[in-house]
């Protein structure tokens, strides 16, 4: 939360004057009267009116001055914007778009996913004493998650043709768990595969096996 002293010849000015000095519109403050105006005698005796004017910064106000910092510490050619994500009510996606930004993309998506994990961090930093409500971020760079679902989703469907063709279970690489959702929901529209998924941590992958196999059978019991 921020908070000036602020005053002025009414009530309205100074609230006005401390959300200028807090560089945010006037209906986003809050504010409590400390002094009312005073008009004086002949213009003597004239006091102000003085009002504690606080703001407090939301968590995805706090994301998207985060990430315009560091495109700009980093000097990156680059742009965020922030939108609603879907129909969830604290859910946020800061969008960068710009010549550099896939640098921020890195290997499938990894550098994007620690600097989401970062941001998700500075976004819902708080003090002990302070209650705020949770903001979960998405960083999207390039519209970069609608490509990578689209390569996920066909590389799902080539190797359930090969699971099919050869009758043999297929392991595929180490993904984040937003991949492997992708990959275990393509999958369920294909008759005759499934998918568990295997490994800890980082090397946590998707396996794709034929329906009724022993594989079946001990993804069942485990």
């Amino acid at each position: 939360m921020k908070e000036v002293i602020a005053t002025g010849k009414t009530v309205e000015a100074a609230i006005a004057s401390g959300a200028e000095e807090l560089h945010v519109d006037a209906s986003c403050v809050t504010y409590e009267v400390l002094e009312q105006p005073k008009k004086g005698f002949l213009g003597f005796g004239e006091t102000p009116a003085k009002v504690k004017v606080s703001y407090v910064v939301s968590p995805e106000v706090t994301a998207l001055r985060f990430v315009r910092k560091i495109l700009e510490d980093m000097q990156l050619n680059a742009t965020a914007e922030l939108s609603r994500d879907g129909n969830a009510k604290r859910d946020r996606i800061i969008s960068i778009t710009g010549k550099d930004a896939t640098i921020l993309i890195g290997y499938h998506g990894e550098t994007m996913e620690a600097f989401q994990y970062l941001v998700n961090l500075a976004a819902n930093r708080r003090d002990d004493d302070e209650e705020q409500s949770f903001a979960r971020i998405s960083i999207n760079i390039e519209n970069y998650r609608a490509k990578r679902e689209e390569t996920l989703r066909k590389l799902a469907r080539r190797m359930a043709e090969k699971v099919l063709k050869y009758r043999k279970s297929i392991a595929l690489e180490p993904m984040n768990l937003y991949e492997r959702r992708i990959i275990h929901s393509e999958i369920q529209n294909i008759r005759g595969v499934t998918t568990k998924s295997t490994g800890v941590d980082h090397n946590r992958r998707v396996v794709i096996y034929l329906e009724g196999t022993v594989e079946e059978e001990k993804s069942a019991r485990s």
